[in-house]
């Protein structure tokens, strides 16, 4: 299991924030795109259609229970380049809440402000973010303010225009790269001025509790979560 070196344990702490580049490669980046496109095709003429009367956003797309649609989903959850990483951050005691495998569309407004993801009276939260595709700076690309995620700071100023953030950080980057972020500091995804989606999977992970352990969250898949380790992270055993 890979484990965060000294250089990450202080940017994490200092800044709330880690970018892996590379994180994934090879087949199983072409794996996970593959499926992406493929579990999106299969839906997409549904989101259209509940865009048309008015039932969900056109800012942006996720595939709606993509855990069933295809192992890599699955997979990727305790996936080498990261798992590593939030198990040392979350004390060797992890729970996953989520996967959100979402498309942002180009628009010309962000589907969302500025915010943190939980209070600080949450445990540990965070979130891993894996881009698809190639993201450029206006490609709809993460962005984070540096060490807004520790309780001392305070409540970040809402700004209308999100370049307005004083201190923000705009993170774009390459195919298979990931950034590894915690919940509680202020983040968004940019505007997506090109003429391409952006294409991302988002992982949520909390530190474990009893009141996020949940036997039926992951009910759907769990003949197919054989492993100790991966049904403890699924809430299947405590």
């Amino acid at each position: 299991m890979i484990r965060p070196t000294e250089g990450q344990k202080i940017q994490w702490d200092r800044d709330g924030y880690i970018v892996l580049e590379k994180a994934m490669q090879g087949n199983d980046l072409e794996r996970l795109q593959g499926s992406f496109e493929r579990c999106r095709s299969e839906v997409k003429s549904d989101w259209l259609e509940e865009i048309v009367k008015g039932n969900q956003p056109a800012s942006y797309f996720d595939i709606p229970n993509p855990l069933e649609c295809d192992d890599i989903f699955i997979d990727i959850v305790d996936y080498p380049s990261w798992y590593g990483l939030l198990m040392a951050f979350a004390g060797d005691d992890l729970i996953f809440l989520a996967p959100q495998v979402r498309t942002v569309p180009l628009s010309p407004i962000s589907y969302v402000g500025w915010h943190p993801d939980v209070p600080h009276t949450r445990p540990l939260h965070m979130k891993v973010q894996i881009y698809l595709d190639d993201v450029s700076e206006d490609g709809g690309a993460f962005a984070y303010v540096p060490g807004s995620h520790r309780p001392d700071v305070g409540p970040c100023p809402r700004y209308h225009r999100l370049e307005f953030m004083p201190g923000h950080i705009v993170i774009p980057g390459k195919a298979g790269d990931a950034i590894l972020f915690n919940s509680y500091g202020w983040h968004t995804s940019m505007k997506n001025k090109t003429q391409e989606p952006r294409k991302s999977i988002i992982l949520i992970y909390e530190k474990w509790s009893e009141d996020q352990f949940k036997p039926d969250r992951f009910a759907s898949v769990a003949d197919r979560i054989t492993t100790s380790e991966r049904r403890r992270l699924f809430s299947l055993e405590h």
